[in-house]
């Protein structure tokens, strides 16, 4: 059987998508994938159906691109909880924003492994969406497969994810100032109050805060026993909980950094009921921004959660545009010097 001339399939027309798919031996939605340099698609894969492509002339034309990223006008917006203070500003920001661009939401709570195995289990069937957005939180492997297969834009807003487009904080730099502050201050026993999920997850945030915090405290030369390392269970209890652990020890520490502005006030308030002066006997500092940590005298890194979701939402509407933004965002935090945190008594 013959090859049909350059740029025309068997039938003598312009060769469009499934020629390409059908000369490729793979489906028209990875063709989509690949020449629109979404990921799940193999590089040896992509540059076979590129060459292809060339070959037979085709190219997506904006106005196909934009038709095909803008089907349904719906973005879901994911978020682990949106009782916390973080999700809610994000998702209103992120909201705010996509709706001044005409594109509605659909917000999917997934509260635990159940909730969020039976999300990613179901997304691809529905196809209800045109982008989604994950808002800072842990995803397994097998998890990552199912975004995959989606066939829409997936991006990342306070974190990241392999190769999708995102915007986030540095979160490494974020530990490096809250603990640079309490080293300055004199503090060398330090401990860190974070919150678990789910085994085998990678949240990235997380991971980069608590590497932050290690490498500064070792930078300085400071012995980081591993009881300093405290993690409970996410929920509000969780900042009481971890403080009633490192108060216990032997030897406690003179300084906390707690993963968020509400571990980090509720580690307060348990330590005011048991009678420790904070920041005199234990200092306290935090992350987010959260209004309550003005109200408490918190000290904390603020992490302009308002600008992440505003910055994300642009980035989802330059996308389903068929624009080519920056695919990585790293905005600035800056620490904010408040009433939680002193030089150390024995300092």
């Amino acid at each position: 059987m013959s090859t049909p001339p350059e740029g025309l399939s068997r039938e003598g027309t312009p060769a469009n998508m499934a020629d390409v798919a059908a000369r490729a031996g793979v489906s028209i939605a990875t063709v989509s994938r690949a020449l629109r340099d979404l990921p799940g698609v193999g590089q040896e894969t992509r540059d076979r159906i590129r060459a292809i492509a060339d070959e037979l002339s085709y190219v997506v034309s904006p106005e196909a691109s934009r038709l095909a990223r803008r089907e349904t006008g719906r973005v879901a917006v994911v978020v682990p909880r949106a009782d916390v203070w973080f999700y809610s500003a994000m998702l209103a920001g992120l909201e705010a924003r996509l709706r001044q661009a005409g594109l509605d939401v659909l917000v999917y709570q997934v509260d635990g492994v159940t909730a969020r195995s039976t999300f990613f289990r179901d997304l691809p069937s529905r196809r209800k969406v045109d982008a989604v957005v994950l808002v800072a939180m842990p995803v397994l492997a097998e998890e990552e497969k199912r975004l995959d297969l989606m066939g829409a834009e997936v991006v990342v807003a306070g974190g990241r994810l392999r190769d999708c487009p995102h915007v986030r904080v540095d979160d490494h730099e974020v530990a490096r100032l809250a603990v640079g502050h309490l080293l300055d201050l004199g503090h060398r026993r330090i401990a860190l109050v974070r919150t678990s999920d789910t085994e085998g997850t990678r949240w990235s945030a997380d991971v980069e805060r608590v590497r932050g915090f290690r490498d500064t405290l070792a930078a300085a030369g400071c012995p980081l026993p591993e009881e300093y390392v405290v993690t409970r269970p996410f929920g509000v209890r969780a900042g009481a909980d971890g403080v009633d652990a490192l108060l216990d020890l032997p030897e406690r520490p003179t300084a906390v950094f707690a993963y968020s502005d509400e571990l980090a006030v509720a580690a307060l308030q348990r330590l005011r009921e048991r009678g420790v002066d904070a920041p005199r006997e234990m200092s306290v500092v935090g992350v987010d921004g959260h209004p309550l940590a003005e109200l408490f005298d918190l000290t904390t890194v603020d992490q302009g959660v308002a600008a992440q979701a505003t910055s994300t939402a642009e980035l989802v509407v330059a996308l389903l545009r068929g624009d080519r933004p920056e695919r990585s965002t790293v905005l600035p935090s800056r620490l904010v010097v408040r009433g939680t945190t002193a030089a150390p008594l024995d300092g």
